[in-house]
């Protein structure tokens, strides 16, 4: 017991034990890191280097013209490409609000009331999580059709609301909360709606980080709306538009891999940076919500 005198298992400050973590974190980070890194150099490469063999990982001569071409180019249809920038940027917003508001009243009438149907509706909502979207494509479709949503703007988002693993998780977190917070809540006369804007709403913000970065992603990244769903070219989004640069530039795919390149960083931007600001929500726990 001697041998252990002296010695924290968890130093708060800096320690010589740490030093082993240090040779396995910091290279596996340097490593995780790369591809962010190349992200950006590839992106403000000029044609030369882009072409150039071998490849080049890091950038030489830095360039603002891969950005120039991407915001002058139109494709056949004469559509900008700020036109799509804009749909999605759109889409995404009113998704990700809706999903989070859907996900978390949905949630806690799932964990916290009693209504007939309950347990059969949540267990619908559990076996669509088996289903991969392909699956699903052509009822999918057949049921946008018959609703009159082809080649509307609305296609985009009312489908995007279903969103099965945001509803679960929300249930799941909530059903933490101890029902004898909402019963206190209630004798002190307050209502569904206020219990769930005071009480339920501030103790479940890891589970909204979670939601709100799912949604983002699946919403920012797809393409099956404009490509299944929309024949109007004004009212697909940018992720289409990305998936079809390098044979819409003017017949130059030369000119159309520079572009795509800077299309690409900003296709990655809003997910890192939506990322970096909800992260520390989302490692949060139950433990560090504060209920007391």
């Amino acid at each position: 017991m001697a041998s252990f005198q002296g010695t924290k298992i968890n130093p708060t400050k800096f320690d010589k034990s740490q030093l082993k973590f240090y040779a396995y974190l910091i290279p596996l980070a340097l490593f995780m890191i790369m591809p962010i890194v190349y992200i950006f150099n590839h992106a403000f490469k000029p044609i030369d280097e882009l072409f150039a063999f071998p490849p080049r990982f890091f950038v030489e001569k830095p360039t603002f013209q891969n950005f120039i071409d991407l915001f002058t180019a139109t494709n056949d249809s004469g559509i900008p490409i700020s036109r799509y920038l804009f749909n999605s940027v759109v889409v995404t917003v009113i998704v990700m609000a809706l999903t989070i508001l859907f996900g978390t009243m949905a949630g806690y009438a799932f964990s916290k009331l009693r209504f007939k149907g309950k347990s059969v509706l949540f267990e619908i909502n559990t076996v669509a999580l088996m289903f991969v979207p392909a699956a699903v494509t052509i009822p999918r479709y057949l049921f946008i059709e018959n609703i009159g949503l082809i080649n509307s703007f609305w296609v985009h988002i009312l489908p995007a609301l279903a969103m099965p693993i945001g509803l679960f998780l929300m249930k799941q977190f909530i059903d933490q909360i101890p029902d004898s917070l909402i019963e206190a809540a209630k004798m002190d006369g307050a209502s569904h709606f206020k219990i769930f804007w005071k009480i339920i709403l501030p103790l479940i913000k890891p589970a909204i980080a979670t939601v709100a970065i799912l949604s983002f992603q699946s919403v920012w990244n797809s393409v099956e709306a404009s490509t299944l769903y929309i024949n109007d070219e004004g009212l697909k989004t940018f992720s289409f538009y990305m998936s079809t640069l390098a044979s819409q530039t003017s017949g130059n795919t030369v000119a159309g891999q520079g572009i795509a390149a800077s299309a690409s960083l900003i296709m990655f931007l809003p997910n890192l940076i939506i990322f970096i600001i909800l992260q520390s929500q989302v490692m949060n726990t139950m433990a560090h919500s504060g209920i007391k």
